[in-house]
C-alpha cells in the first residue's frame, strides 16, 4: 500500500558451474521484449553495474541488498500507487542473461488481515486463532493486535517462497463470548493508528445458562403460604430441550419451566435448583434457599461430653427446631429458673458434684415461644475419694514378717470395681481390697493403693517402718594406698542403715574378738597386725558382719635364716640344698649368697644347690634378701660335710699307721726311761709296767656364729677310747719293787719326784685331722709332744687326777 515498503527476497545461481559472478542488474517497470533487437524495453527503475559499482543516481528509494554470487534481494522504500504493474529483474554475467518478472499491486490503503481457521469453539476448551497479512518489511514495522485477551505469538516470514506477518491468539472461551465479535487490527506503531482490521463472529458451544425467579422474591414464607418458581434460560447454544427440578439435590416429579408450591410446610424448606439440557449437556442453576418460618418445636437439652467427670468443662445446649432460629432461651435447674442464662448454650467450667441434677430449657423466636419436651439428667462422676492404705499388723514389723494392708475410701461415683497396689513383692492378687506381703524385705518401699471405678485415685504412701539388723557393713581403711610397716593405719567400721539406729561395734581378727568400737587404730602398724579383719555391728534386732578385710602390711625382709637339707649334715658326694628363709611382704625379689669369708657366690635364687658336695664346701653360709622396701641378711649357718666311706677307709689306714708309729715310739720311750731310771738308781718295787692312753678331749661343737669355723668331723671316732699297753722287761729294781709290794706296804713316793717321762716326739702333720678342733690361737709349725704317764705300785702324786691322755695337735 501507498507509503509502505516492499522487500523482495531474491536468489540466483549459475547453470554452468562455479567461478562466475554477477556483472550487472536492471529493474524494469512494465517492460516488453523487442524481438528485433532481442532486448527488453520499458522504464528502468534501477540499474547497477557490479563491476564498477555504478548505479542509477535518481532511484535512491530502490536498493540492491544482494551480492555477486547468489543473492539478488531488492528493497523499494517507499512504494507508490503508480509503482503497480509488471516488474522485471534482468541479471547478466558475461554472455549469460536472465529476466525474472513479478506483478506488484500497490493500493491506496492497507488491506485487511486474514483470520483463519474458523474452527468450532466449545466453552472452556482452549482455541487458537491466526491473523495473517501477506506483508513484511524490516523498514516498515507493523503490529497485529486482538480485541480479546489471551496468549499472543507474532511471527514474520521473509523468503522467496513466502512474505507474511502472522499473529496467533490462544484463549479459553466462555459462554459470554457466544455471539461476540473477534477483531484483528493492523496497527502502525509509528503513527499510532489502525491501518485496517478484520472482524469475525464467535459462536461458542455451551450448556444452558439458567436463573430461577421466585415469588415472593425473598424466598421466605410462613408455614401455609404458597411459593412459585420459574426457571429462566439466559443462554443456550445449541437450543435446550428439557427442564427438571431438584430439592436438596433430589429430583422432584414436577417438570416444566415453572414450579408451584401451594401450601408450604416446614419440611419444604431447602435448596431448590432447575436443570436444563441441550446437545452440549445438562446444566443446573444456582440454588434458591427457600425458608419456611415456624415457631420453635419442643426443646430438649444436650449435655457434652456424655460421660462427665468432676473437674471437666461441661456444655449444655438447648435443642429446638425453629425458623427463624430462637432468639431467646430460658434455662431451668431442678425446675427452678436459672437467672442470667438466656443463650442457646452455657458452660460449667469446672463441674462439681453440686452441679448434678435435672436441666431443661425453653426456646422462643419471632413467631412465639415453644415448649419443654424433656429434662436432661446431669450425672457428675468422680474417682474414689478419701483413699487410704491401712496396715493391719498389730505390732512393729520386722524383716521377714508377713504384712497385711487394706485399701479404704470414703465415696465413689460410679462404685469401685478394682484395686491396684504398688508393691511388686506381694504374693496376693493386687486387684483385691487387701494385700498380703510375705517375708517383707528390710528395704521395702512405701506402699500405696489405688481404688478405681472409671478413674483411679491413689492413697498417700504408707511407710512400713521395717525393723532390721544393720545393713551393708563394710570396713574402710585409711590410708587407701598400700600399707607399710611403721605407718599409722585406721580401720573404720561403716554401715548404710539400721533400724533401730542404736548400734554397737565389735572387731575380730582371724576369728578372734579384738575390741569394741567403731574405729580400730594401729599407730604404728607392724607385720604382726596383718590378718583377716571383720567388723560386727549389732542392734536390738540382730548382728551383721562385714565381709572379710585382708589387711596386708608391707615390710622389708626380716628374720632371715639359712636352712640346710639334709639338716644333720651331708656326706661328701651327695647333694646339699641351702634355702634362704625370710619373712617379708612382698616376698624378696632376689637373694644374694655369701660364704663364711663373705665372698659373694653370685647366686640370686632363694635356693642354693650344691651337687655334688665336696669337703671344701664345708663351712658357714649366709644370705641376703631384698624387696622394694629394703633388705636384710641372715646369720651364718654351718654346713657340715661327712667323710664318705672311701675317705674313712683311707683315713683309718692312715690312723692305724700313725698308731703303730706311736706304739713304736712308746716302746722306745719305755726302754729309754728304764735306762734313765737305772742310771738314777731308782728302786721301784714293780714286776712290770702297763699304761693306757685315752682320748679325753671333749669334742666342741662348731660355733655357727664364728666366721672362721671350718673343719671335718668323723662320727666314728667320737667318744672312743684308744688303749695302748706297753710291757717293759723286768729288771732288778722292778723285781725288788714287786717283792716289796707283796711283803709290805708301798712306800710313799716323794712329792717332789717327777714320774712323767717323755718317750716320743711327733712332728706336726700338715694333713687335715679327723677331728674338728678349733684352735684358740694359730698353731705354729713347731714340734708337739706325746706324754706317757708311768704308773707304779707306790702312792700316786696328788697333783695328778684322772687319766692322762695323749694330746695330738697340728
Amino acid at each position: 500500500w501507498d507509503g509502505a515498503c516492499v522487500w523482495i527476497p531474491c536468489t540466483f545461481s549459475f547453470l554452468t558451474g562455479g567461478g562466475h559472478i554477477l556483472d550487472n542488474l536492471t529493474v524494469y517497470h512494465n517492460f516488453t521484449y523487442d524481438k528485433e533487437t532481442k532486448n527488453y524495453k520499458g522504464a528502468i527503475l534501477y540499474y547497477k553495474n557490479l563491476k564498477t559499482e555504478e548505479s542509477t543516481p535518481s532511484q535512491e528509494r530502490i536498493r540492491f541488498l544482494g551480492n555477486k554470487k547468489n543473492n539478488c534481494t531488492l528493497l523499494i522504500n517507499p512504494v507508490k500507487v503508480n509503482d503497480s504493474g509488471l516488474l522485471g529483474l534482468r541479471v547478466m554475467s558475461g554472455t549469460d542473461k536472465w529476466m525474472e518478472s513479478l506483478y506488484l499491486n500497490i493500493s491506496e490503503r492497507a488491506p485487511q488481515p486474514h483470520i483463519e481457521p474458523r474452527q468450532e469453539i466449545w466453552e472452556d476448551q482452549e482455541v487458537t486463532v491466526t491473523c495473517s497479512l501477506n506483508f513484511a518489511c524490516h523498514d516498515y514495522q507493523i503490529h497485529l493486535q486482538w480485541s480479546l485477551e489471551g496468549s499472543v505469538i507474532t511471527s514474520t516470514f521473509l523468503s522467496p517462497e513466502m512474505v507474511a506477518t502472522q499473529s496467533r491468539l490462544s484463549f479459553q472461551p466462555k459462554w459470554t463470548h457466544d455471539g461476540k465479535n473477534l477483531t484483528c487490527q493492523l496497527w502502525d506503531p509509528m503513527k499510532q493508528r489502525v491501518l485496517s482490521e478484520k472482524t469475525v463472529l464467535l459462536e461458542v458451544k455451551h450448556a444452558p445458562k439458567l436463573k430461577i425467579q421466585v415469588s415472593p422474591e425473598e424466598a421466605t414464607v410462613t408455614e401455609g403460604e404458597s411459593v412459585t418458581m420459574r426457571c429462566q434460560v439466559i443462554s443456550s447454544n445449541p437450543p435446550h430441550w428439557s427442564v427438571s427440578w431438584f430439592k436438596d439435590r433430589t429430583q422432584l416429579k414436577e417438570q416444566g419451566t415453572t414450579l408451584t408450591l401451594p401450601e408450604v410446610t416446614r419440611t419444604m424448606s431447602g435448596n431448590y435448583t432447575c436443570q436444563v439440557s441441550n446437545d452440549v449437556g445438562p446444566r443446573q442453576s444456582d440454588a434458591v434457599d427457600l425458608q419456611v418460618h415456624y415457631a420453635p418445636e419442643p426443646s430438649w437439652v444436650q449435655i457434652s461430653p456424655s460421660s462427665i467427670k468432676e473437674g471437666v468443662t461441661v456444655e449444655l445446649t438447648c435443642i429446638s427446631a425453629a425458623n427463624p432460629p430462637p432468639a431467646n432461651y430460658t434455662w431451668y435447674f431442678n425446675k427452678q429458673e436459672m437467672p442470667g442464662k438466656n443463650g442457646r448454650t452455657f458452660q460449667i467450667p469446672q463441674v462439681l458434684v453440686k452441679h448434678a441434677g435435672r436441666y431443661s430449657c425453653l426456646a422462643e423466636n419471632s413467631l412465639g415461644p415453644g415448649s419443654v419436651d424433656q429434662e436432661a439428667d446431669l450425672d457428675v462422676q468422680y474417682p474414689p475419694k478419701g483413699v487410704t492404705t491401712v496396715i493391719q499388723n498389730p505390732t512393729p514389723i520386722r524383716e521377714g514378717d508377713s504384712v497385711t494392708l487394706s485399701c479404704t475410701f470414703n465415696s465413689s461415683n460410679p462404685r469401685v470395681t478394682r484395686y491396684n497396689w504398688n508393691s511388686p513383692g506381694s504374693q496376693d492378687q493386687t486387684s483385691q481390697e487387701k494385700l498380703t506381703i510375705r517375708k517383707v524385705t528390710w528395704d521395702a518401699e512405701p506402699v500405696k493403693c489405688e481404688a478405681c471405678n472409671q478413674w483411679c485415685s491413689w492413697s498417700p504412701s504408707v511407710n512400713l517402718n521395717i525393723l532390721y539388723a544393720p545393713k551393708d557393713v563394710r570396713i574402710q581403711i585409711s590410708p587407701h594406698t598400700e600399707i607399710r610397716s611403721g605407718k599409722r593405719v585406721l580401720l573404720q567400721c561403716e554401715f548404710s542403715s539400721s533400724r533401730p539406729v542404736d548400734v554397737h561395734f565389735f572387731w575380730k581378727k582371724d576369728g578372734s574378738l579384738l575390741e569394741e568400737g567403731k574405729t580400730l587404730t594401729f599407730d604404728p602398724i607392724s607385720p604382726e597386725d596383718s590378718g583377716t579383719y571383720h567388723c560386727l555391728v549389732n542392734n536390738s534386732i540382730g548382728q551383721t558382719s562385714s565381709e572379710a578385710c585382708d589387711l596386708r602390711v608391707l615390710y622389708a625382709p626380716r628374720r632371715l635364716r639359712v636352712s640346710i637339707s639334709p639338716k644333720d649334715g651331708v656326706v661328701e658326694g651327695k647333694t646339699a640344698v641351702l634355702t634362704c628363709e625370710s619373712d617379708a611382704n612382698p616376698s624378696p625379689s632376689y637373694y644374694d649368697w655369701f660364704d663364711g669369708n663373705n665372698q659373694d657366690l653370685h647366686h640370686y635364687g632363694q635356693t642354693l644347690r650344691l651337687e655334688p658336695v665336696k669337703l671344701q664346701h664345708a663351712g658357714s653360709y649366709w644370705c641376703r634378701g631384698t624387696n622394694r622396701l629394703g633388705q636384710s641378711q641372715s646369720p651364718p649357718t654351718t654346713l657340715t660335710v661327712y667323710y664318705s666311706a672311701a675317705t674313712i677307709s683311707r683315713r683309718a689306714a692312715l690312723g692305724v699307721g700313725f698308731c703303730l708309729a706311736i706304739f713304736l715310739l712308746a716302746v722306745w720311750g719305755v726302754k729309754l726311761q728304764r735306762k734313765i731310771q737305772r742310771q738314777q738308781g731308782l728302786q721301784e718295787s714293780s714286776s712290770g709296767q702297763s699304761f693306757f692312753v685315752r682320748n679325753m678331749k671333749a669334742r666342741r661343737t662348731p660355733q655357727a656364729e664364728h666366721p672362721h669355723s671350718l673343719g671335718c668331723y668323723n662320727p666314728v671316732m667320737e667318744d672312743a677310747v684308744s688303749y695302748a699297753t706297753l710291757s717293759f722287761p723286768l729288771g732288778e729294781t722292778d723285781t725288788q719293787r714287786l717283792r716289796d709290794a707283796e711283803s709290805s706296804e708301798m712306800q710313799e713316793i716323794p712329792p717332789s719326784r717327777d714320774d712323767r717321762v717323755t718317750y716320743a716326739v711327733v712332728q706336726n702333720c700338715q694333713a687335715a685331722d679327723y677331728e674338728n678342733v678349733t684352735p684358740e690361737v694359730l698353731d705354729d709349725a713347731g714340734i708337739h709332744y706325746s706324754e706317757l704317764v708311768r704308773f707304779g705300785n707306790g702312792k700316786r702324786a696328788m697333783a695328778q687326777e684322772g687319766v692322762e691322755y695323749v694330746t695330738l695337735k697340728h
